[in-house]
């Protein structure tokens, strides 16, 4: 009982410490002097954030708080009214925005998860997977073989990373890396031909990406939208500690009022 209480309590303070790693990560991609309150979420003006897409509002729930970020004063204004109030995790549930009057278009949510070294759980199968330099032009079968909404999703174009491959015969497959991100976070980029998915592939060259990312010493993090990739990031011991969600706003409506 003591042993294992003794490691509850040692994975309790392991996600605390990458709790607030990740907080101060997504802090400095706003570009501004700030961090993630107590509770609640936080509004600041932040033109050049990399929480969203530019002039976009950027909503990014962690724990127990959250961090919102505004290219001006009207949009900020627009969302401390909104936010003010409500529960915390409707920040970033797109139903929350989608019927607002001023909200012109929603991107998200998408899951944040993390892991460390102890909560790995490698790929056990017997796929072969090699390793190409980022770009590698047999990549570009691979990209060919599926949507362009796809390849966006997976960031394949933004490893830096070595990239593991699978192989059918001398056809790239499914693919995946890393795109080293500031405060040594490894941000992770899989992406599978779409008449292969479903054979664990996927997880194959994920869990070398993530292996690779552990023996540099980076936080892997995972960033998904679909439940699939979702389900793929939990088999390999991700945990998610929150979300992210970015909302567009019609500019002569961003008053501060609730949409």
């Amino acid at each position: 009982m003591v042993g294992e209480r003794t490691g509850r309590e040692d994975t309790s303070m392991a996600r605390s410490a990458v709790l607030r790693h990740v907080q101060d990560l997504w802090a400095g991609l706003t570009g501004v002097a700030t961090g993630f309150p107590a509770d609640g979420v936080r509004v600041v003006v932040a033109p050049e954030s990399r929480l969203c897409p530019p002039a976009w509002a950027g909503i990014v729930v962690l724990g127990s708080s959250g961090l919102a970020t505004a290219p001006d004063v009207a949009t900020a204004r627009f969302l401390l009214g909104s936010l003010t109030g409500e529960p915390l995790w409707s920040a970033v549930e797109a139903e929350r925005w989608s019927d607002g009057r001023g909200v012109l278009d929603v991107l998200g949510p998408a899951s944040l998860a993390y892991l460390d070294e102890r909560e790995f759980q490698p790929a056990t199968g017997d796929a072969d997977v090699a390793r190409l330099p980022p770009g590698h032009p047999d990549l570009d079968r691979l990209t060919a073989d599926v949507s362009e909404d796809d390849v966006a999703e997976s960031g394949l174009d933004e490893i830096t990373s070595p990239v593991f491959v699978v192989r059918l015969e001398a056809r790239v497959v499914a693919a995946a890396g890393y795109h080293q991100w500031p405060c040594s976070v490894a941000h992770l980029c899989v992406l599978t031909s779409s008449g292969f998915r479903g054979r664990g592939l996927a997880r194959a060259v994920a869990s070398a990406a993530v292996t690779e990312a552990l023996r540099n010493r980076l936080l892997p993090q995972w960033r998904a939208r679909p439940e699939s990739s979702r389900r793929l990031a939990r088999r390999l011991g991700f945990h998610e500690l929150g979300a992210q969600l970015s909302i567009r706003i019609v500019a002569d409506q961003a008053d501060g009022e609730r949409p």
